[in-house]
């Protein structure tokens, strides 16, 4: 191994020169700025404590939309003979509002055709005959691009009413 000796000699040279400078100005700016009165902080501003609020005209009448004129000498009486089964026992989906389902597609089988709806925390299978909604909504037809179902619906003076409605399938977006 090669030692360089002038190298080392130049090396210690320029380290022994940098070691002897005189700091005493920069010491007495260091003073200087330590020695300044200190800053305050500004105190944080006061809020107002949050008021909630609750919106109590949620069941009224849209103000957009025009009035709905009812006839009630026009209005479609219920039948006698249309009316709930209360004895059957209920099926899972009819614990939901049927605005919360959304058809997403169609499946087929051996066991005939199902569609396939989003809705109440997940997708579930339906056929013709289940039940769903909260109106005694019976799913009459499947076919690929919507379900029939028939509501059952209270007419306001004892009897019942039957409403078609339909689920459309969901556009892809």
């Amino acid at each position: 191994m090669k030692i360089n000796i002038p190298l080392i000699i130049i090396s210690c040279s320029l380290l022994v020169a940098c070691g002897g400078r005189d700091f005493s100005d920069l010491q007495a700016y260091m003073d200087e700025v330590r020695s300044r009165p200190k800053g305050s902080i500004e105190p944080l501003p006061t809020f107002q404590s949050y008021e909630s609020f609750t919106y109590t005209a949620a069941s009224m009448r849209n103000p957009f939309q025009p009035p709905v004129k009812i006839d009630l000498t026009s209005r479609q009486k219920g039948s006698s003979d249309v009316k709930p089964d209360e004895s059957r026992v209920k099926q899972f989906l009819e614990d939901f509002n049927i605005e919360t389902f959304q058809m997403v597609g169609t499946l087929s089988n051996d066991g005939g055709v199902f569609a396939l709806i989003s809705g109440a925390s997940g997708v579930h299978r339906v056929r013709v005959g289940d039940y769903l909604g909260r109106n005694h909504g019976k799913v009459l037809a499947i076919d690929e691009a919507k379900i029939d179902v028939a509501e059952i619906v209270p007419d306001g003076e004892g009897g019942w009413l039957e409403r078609p409605r339909s689920l459309s399938l969901k556009e892809r977006s």
